[in-house]
């Protein structure tokens, strides 16, 4: 039976890992994460919302790994195209990071790109 990440919902970071649009070698980045069943979100807040690397990398190839604790996950990642995903994205985000998070985050929760991973069952 497959992994069930609802389980892993509570860890602080997962690791994302495209592969190089250019290269093909793959990627890890640490970031924050939310879990809403089988979808991951996560929310690329660093410079122009589309320019991030890990961001070009799955809008070209989406299919991506993801470990959270010690479980890992295959899924296929995309960028929410608004209406009611890019909402639920962005509050699960920042009901999950701004009791924790010194900073403020309201800026980055308003503005930054919404990205899915739709996680694999099997």
């Amino acid at each position: 039976m497959a992994p069930d990440p609802a389980s892993l919902g509570d860890e602080a970071f997962c690791y994302l890992t495209t592969n190089g649009r250019v290269t093909g070698r793959p990627h890890t980045i640490e970031i924050w994460f939310a879990l809403n069943g089988r979808a991951l979100y996560i929310l690329s807040g660093n410079g122009p919302r589309q320019r991030a690397d890990w961001v070009r990398n799955l809008t070209k190839t989406p299919e991506v790994t993801v470990r959270i604790g010690d479980r890992e996950f295959a899924g296929i990642g995309r960028i929410v195209e608004g209406g009611e995903e890019d909402d639920l994205a962005r509050r699960l985000l920042l009901e999950k990071y701004k009791p924790t998070y010194s900073g403020d985050l309201s800026e980055w929760g308003r503005t930054a790109l919404p990205v899915a991973v739709d996680l694999a069952a099997g």
